[in-house]
């Protein structure tokens, strides 16, 4: 399992690898040994599971707040999405950037979005699946978005608005602006060092 770090480091892309023959494939898609060798310590405790039938659905900018907040290891069962991860911590130097990855069943990747992030995705075909696993259950209570159009974060979604297929929830979410401040950036401590 490949475990790479993104242009924000906190969010992963994780390749697991495919063992093949002429009867298809074998892969460990989740290992809690190689992610904690890593450094990636997750007690997950829920799985979700979506379907999108058209092209152009757009899921988010969604994110629960403490003490509910989550982290999500997302991977894509069947087509293809662009995958969005928009950094939420304020203090953050990445505060307001955004990953943007596509995800798909042929590429088998796998994003790791931490807590402190708003996800969101578009499907880029029809019949999408999509699959994540959560280490927080849902609270209706802390849960939160952003609009995902907002023009602060600059999201080159592959869809226009009038193409874009949203949720009523989704299309009247909150602008990027006006943020509360759930989450706050906290550096990496420094490596001890030996003398």
């Amino acid at each position: 399992m490949e475990i790479v770090a993104t242009a924000i480091p906190e969010v992963k892309l994780i390749r697991p690898k495919r063992f093949g023959d002429h009867r298809g494939f074998f892969a460990e898609v989740y290992n809690r040994r190689a992610f904690e060798a890593a450094g990636l310590r997750f007690d997950f405790v829920q799985d979700n599971h979506s379907r999108s039938a058209q092209r152009g659905t757009l899921r988010g900018l969604h994110y629960q707040s403490p003490p509910f907040a989550q982290t999500k290891l997302v991977r894509v069962l069947k087509g293809r999405i662009l995958d969005v991860a928009v950094d939420i911590r304020q203090g953050s130097p990445t505060y307001g950037r955004h990953v943007a990855v596509e995800l798909s069943a042929e590429g088998f990747e796998q994003l790791l979005v931490p807590r402190g992030f708003a996800h969101g995705f578009v499907t880029l075909e029809d019949e999408v699946e999509v699959f994540y696993k959560v280490d927080a259950y849902y609270s209706a209570a802390h849960d939160h978005g952003i609009a995902w159009n907002d023009p602060d974060l600059a999201i080159d979604w592959p869809v226009s608005p009038v193409e874009c297929m949203l949720s009523a929830k989704d299309a009247a979410q909150p602008a990027f602006a006006g943020l509360a401040a759930h989450f706050t950036f906290v550096p990496a401590a420094p490596a001890a060092t030996t003398v």
